[in-house]
């Protein structure tokens, strides 16, 4: 039988007040990162032209590279993310987080427009310069309300029927192959007509004058982001899962009810959840493309034999998929992909960089927020100490399907490529080795609902939001406006 709401928000207040007091002791033993004051860290993406448009162009490696880091340096990394100091900010100073308003923590900057008759060529441009990973989408250019969004998971399930991976029902059959058809041959396809292929969250709008505990509420409810409105219902923000956990890990000083918990270890806490899809390294990127479509995520753990984390793979990544020159990674294994990553965010930044994408029970939540907010993602796994390697090879040679080499037939040229063509066996990465078997994981939505239970709020359940993004990913059918609202209407 289920608890009541009520039974459910005082279980969860009282387990994370007993995780307080018995965590004074064991916390001591993982430094509390500090914090930098409150601003947008998400860099502006080069411009990269779309898959369909048979463009080859890649960006030029800069002059100079530095060097990369020691075995050492990566570890020291791991375990302390960076940040900046700590300070308290006036304008929040003796102010109560519930009252601030939302739209004091929005920016213009962060709205990015599309309009419904544009090109899924132009909305992806759009959306590799936006600020806020979202693209939102008017019927005209004089409008300044939303009717839907353009992001990375719809563009994900854009290239997936483009490249003939998806899997529709009957009645989109024939849809699916004129986007297929019209793409291939370099035409243009206005997002209008791939609205039934997407698959996100429903539009929720809020007013800029409603306070951050209806906010918080909302977001920590399993919603992704939502739009902030001013007058006329014109859109003047968008504050996502990421800002709002970003606004309470450097103003959280400031909020002594969020900011106690930061010293208290994930195990004591009990956030997060033993459900994990992950996706073998081996295992061509299409599938692990293909799981986060059906599944609904927005991001996976890639795994070696032992079940160690070697990687992490984002819809956000599939920006680097959006030239025909990188098609043929959709059949490489997930963990040459990764390589492909950390190669161009080396070229894109000037160095060499590595993912710190996990946890382990004994992190403390600062530890896990700061690496959250430090490399933008939306969840960390959690990782027990690491397993022993198989018998077996943990990942064969990374090349072409048949894994013998990644050389060409006799008498055969070589394609051209933009990515590196040196096979690298997954244990030869730097997560085989100090990362560890993967246990469960947490997200944003965990965080931000433990915030609201903890400060005395309603959220629902995460699960139904969850469950919903299944339904819609299964059927390949977006949901309407009006059951998006019907749906807020019950969940408030």
């Amino acid at each position: 039988m289920e608890a009541s709401s009520g039974d459910n928000d005082a279980a969860a207040s009282g387990q994370a007040a007993n995780a307080l007091s018995s965590s004074s002791t064991s916390s001591r033993q993982s430094p509390t990162p500090h914090r930098s004051p409150s601003s947008s860290s998400i860099n502006k993406t080069a411009h990269r032209q779309s898959f369909a448009e048979n463009l080859r162009n890649m960006p030029p490696s800069p002059r100079h590279r530095h060097p990369s880091l020691t075995q050492a340096a990566v570890q020291d990394l791991m375990n302390h993310p960076p940040s900046g100091s700590r300070h308290t900010n006036t304008r929040f100073s003796g102010r109560d987080w519930r009252d601030i308003a939302i739209g004091e923590l929005t920016s213009p900057d962060d709205v990015r427009w599309i309009e419904m008759d544009s090109s899924v060529e132009e909305a992806t441009i759009a959306l590799l310069k936006s600020k806020t990973n979202v693209v939102l989408i008017r019927e005209d250019a004089a409008s300044t309300t939303a009717v839907s969004t353009f992001d990375y998971s719809d563009l994900n399930a854009y290239l997936l029927v483009v490249v003939g991976l998806s899997r529709p029902d009957g009645e989109q059959i024939q849809l699916f192959n004129r986007i297929m058809s019209t793409a291939q041959q370099g035409g243009r396809i206005p997002l209008r007509d791939i609205q039934p292929i997407c698959r996100q969250d429903p539009v929720v709008s809020i007013a800029s004058t409603s306070n951050l505990a209806h906010a918080i509420e909302i977001l920590g409810s399993g919603i992704h982001r939502v739009l902030v409105t001013g007058t006329s219902s014109s859109v003047v923000g968008v504050v996502s899962q990421l800002h709002m956990v970003d606004f309470f890990w450097n103003e959280g000083v400031n909020f002594p009810t969020i900011d106690r918990l930061y010293p208290v270890l994930l195990r004591d806490l009990g956030i997060g959840t033993h459900k994990i899809i992950s996706v073998n390294s081996d295992s061509p990127l299409s599938d692990a493309l293909t799981l986060m479509n059906d599944e609904g995520l927005t991001s996976i753990a890639v795994v070696d034999n032992g079940q160690n984390v070697v990687g992490n793979i984002s819809t956000k990544d599939v920006r680097h998929l959006t030239t025909t020159s990188s098609a043929p990674l959709l059949s490489d294994t997930c963990m040459h992909f990764i390589s492909v990553i950390l190669n161009e965010r080396g070229v894109e930044k000037g160095r060499d960089t590595l993912p710190v994408f996990y946890v382990n029970p004994y992190s403390t939540l600062a530890h896990t927020v700061a690496k959250l907010v430090a490399t933008r993602s939306h969840r960390m796994w959690v990782v027990e100490s690491a397993s022993p390697s198989p018998s077996a090879p943990a990942t064969p040679l990374m090349g072409p399907q048949t894994h013998v080499s990644g050389a060409p037939p006799p008498n055969q040229a070589a394609p051209p490529s933009p990515v590196p063509a040196v096979a690298v066996p997954a244990s030869a990465m730097a997560g085989a080795r100090i990362s560890g078997k993967l246990n469960g994981v947490v997200s944003l939505t965990d965080i931000l609902n433990m915030f609201a239970k903890f400060s005395g709020l309603h959220p629902t359940d995460p699960g139904e939001q969850r469950a919903r993004r299944r339904r819609s990913s299964s059927s390949s059918v977006r949901p309407s406006l009006e059951s998006s609202r019907a749906s807020l209407d019950v969940r408030r």
